[in-house]
């Protein structure tokens, strides 16, 4: 009886833990032929950005086994704690933020670069799900609904508003509205309000499209323009994405090869970030593309698995924030280097490069992994 026990408190989801050795390494090898040119340039060294990565890599790897073994249940009594940290972290960037590429994102402790916004994402999982089982009973209420609500609309406020990062500030909604969807019964609220959502951003693009004053615009309208009409403004805001463009055509079914992408040379500005999946199309062509997308599915089926199996529901709640996570992101990103919404800096997950966002990532996973433990646990 004790080793059936034991067997079953020591459940591991392999399948899970290959998929992310799997992308990191691949992530890794892209990373390399997408930067060596850019680094060489640069820094004279062709393996900057690989070497770089490679460190926070191996320390999320840590960060990953760490969690997979720490009491997920425990990250109830410290939600409100981390809630707090993660905002300070973001006041922080007033007074102490580094400004990259024209963005005050950053912190800087001891050499290594910290992005708030992405210890937010985390922070908003498990506020989130604590919440969740504070107020499940009168979360069907609107007081109950907007309190669990109102707590990720601050920490995505405070993100937009000091950071300008309105990517993270969405994601951080998108999350926690999934983890909300999924526990509470009826979608007509939330149907609603993806209308009101879709039928706000229609207006607005309408608005912006027949504007006839554009000098002075804001710069994310001008982004909306060029989203319409890159070729308008291939010499401004539409240049990234018609880089993009240009390297997923001509990829073609198999693409040139590993190694081989033109586009990199300089042609697509910080091309190891935001649109490294145009360089997997153009390297690796069409195929290549299909692989990576059909791996981020099976880890988003592996995570719901072990979400669905969880032995309670703040388990459930968390595996479901790491999935809502990883999912949104992935879609955002590639809906981005496809042209599918306007652009914006959003990061491929485990494959781009940044090195507090892979850290982060991989603590989501363990997260995870330590519910998956937990399965069959009587």
């Amino acid at each position: 009886m004790k080793s059936k026990l034991f067997k079953r408190e020591s459940y591991i989801d392999y399948s899970m833990i290959f998929i992310i050795l799997f992308l990191l390494a691949f992530g890794l090898i892209m990373l390399y032929s997408t930067s060596s040119y850019e680094a060489n340039l640069d820094f004279g060294d062709s393996a900057y950005y690989f070497k770089h990565q490679l460190v926070m890599t191996l320390a999320g790897l840590v960060g990953m086994v760490l969690m997979s073994y720490f009491p997920y249940r425990f990250l109830e009594r410290l939600a409100l704690p981390i809630y707090i940290i993660s905002a300070i972290l973001l006041i922080l960037i007033i007074p102490f933020g580094k400004t990259i590429n024209g963005a005050k994102r950053w912190l800087i402790f001891m050499g290594v670069s910290i992005q708030p916004a992405e210890a937010a994402k985390v922070a908003t999982i498990i506020f989130t799900a604590t919440m969740i089982i504070k107020v499940r009973k009168n979360l069907m209420t609107l007081r109950g609904f907007g309190m669990t609500l109102g707590f990720p609309m601050i920490l995505a406020g405070m993100v937009y508003l000091l950071t300008r990062n309105l990517s993270s500030a969405v994601i951080i909604m998108g999350i926690a509205i999934l983890m909300l969807f999924v526990s509470t019964p009826g979608y007509k609220r939330y149907i609603i309000f993806a209308v009101a959502v879709l039928g706000f951003a229609a207006a607005l693009v309408a608005i912006i499209a027949n504007s006839e004053q554009t000098s002075g615009m804001n710069y994310r309208f001008e982004r909306v323009l060029a989203w319409l009409d890159p070729k308008a403004h291939a010499s401004g805001k539409g240049f990234q994405t018609l880089q993009a463009l240009y390297a997923i055509g001509s990829g073609g079914v198999f693409g040139k090869g590993l190694g081989e992408s033109m586009q990199k040379m300089g042609f697509i500005p910080e091309a190891q970030n935001d649109m490294i999946f145009s360089i997997i199309c153009e390297e690796l062509g069409l195929f290549g593309a299909i692989a990576v997308m059909l791996m981020f599915l099976l880890l988003i089926w592996r995570l719901l698995i072990a979400a669905n199996n969880s032995p309670d529901l703040f388990g459930a709640l968390l595996v479901i924030g790491v999935m809502g996570h990883i999912a949104i992101q992935v879609i955002l990103n590639i809906a981005v280097v496809t042209n599918t919404i306007p652009n914006t800096g959003i990061t491929l997950p485990f494959i781009s490069y940044g090195g507090s966002a892979v850290v982060i990532q991989l603590a989501e996973v363990g997260i995870a992994l330590n519910v998956a433990r937990n399965i069959g646990r009587e």
